[in-house]
């Protein structure tokens, strides 16, 4: 065996390697997602994101042979379904958000609104009081 080509099997293993290394990161993230651990998911989202870039990088200087490109097929499939269920969950927890945080300024609309009147109503209830004990 050259060393060409000894130096080519190692690579595309370590580009192969670094594959199943997202995989694992990705399922992760998903167990983070079922759990809602949402602060956690995106701590690892962020290191998530450089594997990727740093896997982009590799990716480009890597000539897979067929069976390498048959096994990166093969986890880029599973990478990305477990992806596109991360990203609904994170949708989905980013709408229940919005819909909680309408609420809220909804009650603080109406306590802004009603808590100057609520002021003045008990205002009027002690000067009836006093009016009637005058009286």
């Amino acid at each position: 065996m050259s060393s060409t080509s000894a130096h080519n099997k190692s690579a595309q293993q370590a580009l192969l390697t670094s594959y199943e290394t997202l995989l694992s990161r990705v399922e992760h993230m998903h167990e983070l997602a079922n759990a809602e651990q949402w602060a956690e998911l995106i701590d690892q989202r962020t290191s998530y994101v450089l594997l990727v870039e740093q896997l982009r990088e590799l990716d480009t200087t890597v000539v897979l042979d067929a069976a390498g490109q048959q096994r990166k097929a093969e986890l880029l499939e599973l990478i990305l379904e477990h992806d596109v269920d991360i990203r609904r969950r994170l949708v989905s927890r980013r709408d229940e958000l919005g819909k909680l945080i309408e609420v809220s300024q909804r009650q603080r609309d109406l306590h802004r609104a009603y808590a100057p009147h609520q002021g003045a109503e008990v205002a009027y209830e002690a000067d009836d009081a006093d009016s009637t004990r005058s009286s």
